[in-house]
């Protein structure tokens, strides 16, 4: 039997790419009894296209553009409690103003480079912003620093399960409230 939900606050997954974000925002999902939405998901259905096939052929403004004004319309909906955003998305300052006077909570997965250097080599999809080790590894090191600014730090290492750094965010919630 599902859990009540326990929180009504809005909670918004932020990290670098390989994170997890997607898969522990929808085992939290789960947890909390709340509606999921994963910004690139939705982004992949609105447009027809995945955020990397919009990235090359659009440009990364145009997808970045996209990205917010999507993210815009999930947190005024107000319907979806946990919102998985992609790795540069809390990195754009409008981003983080909008996630903050929405009053939701900004909970970054923080993985060393190598784990999520690990999964994206692993991974099928396309990643046009980490199309080697060392873009990868820039882009990491310019954006650490802001995913700093989140509201909660959740520690991510390649032995937690989606459902232990879910225990862990919502524990974390919990505590803030």
């Amino acid at each position: 039997m599902p859990q009540q939900v326990v929180t009504n606050q809005q909670i918004v997954i932020v990290g670098f790419m390989g994170t997890g974000k997607t898969t522990v925002a929808h085992e939290l999902g789960r947890k909390l009894n709340c509606l999921v939405v994963d910004l690139d998901e939705l982004i992949t259905r609105r447009e027809s296209r995945s955020p990397s096939e919009i990235i090359e052929q659009d440009g990364e403004t145009e997808f970045r553009r996209l990205e917010a004004q999507l993210l815009g319309e999930v947190l005024e909906e107000e319907r979806a409690r946990i919102i998985a955003v992609g790795g540069g998305a809390w990195t754009i300052a409008a981003n983080r103003q909008l996630i903050a006077g929405r009053g939701a909570c900004a909970v970054w997965l923080d993985a060393d480079f190598e784990l999520c250097w690990k999964r994206i080599e692993a991974g099928r999809e396309v990643r046009p912003l980490a199309r080697s080790r060392e873009l990868a590894q820039q882009l990491y090191g310019e954006r650490r620093p802001v995913y700093e600014l989140a509201d909660v730090r959740v520690t991510v290492s390649e032995n937690d399960s989606a459902a232990e750094i879910a225990t862990k965010v919502a524990n974390e919630i919990l505590r803030r409230q």
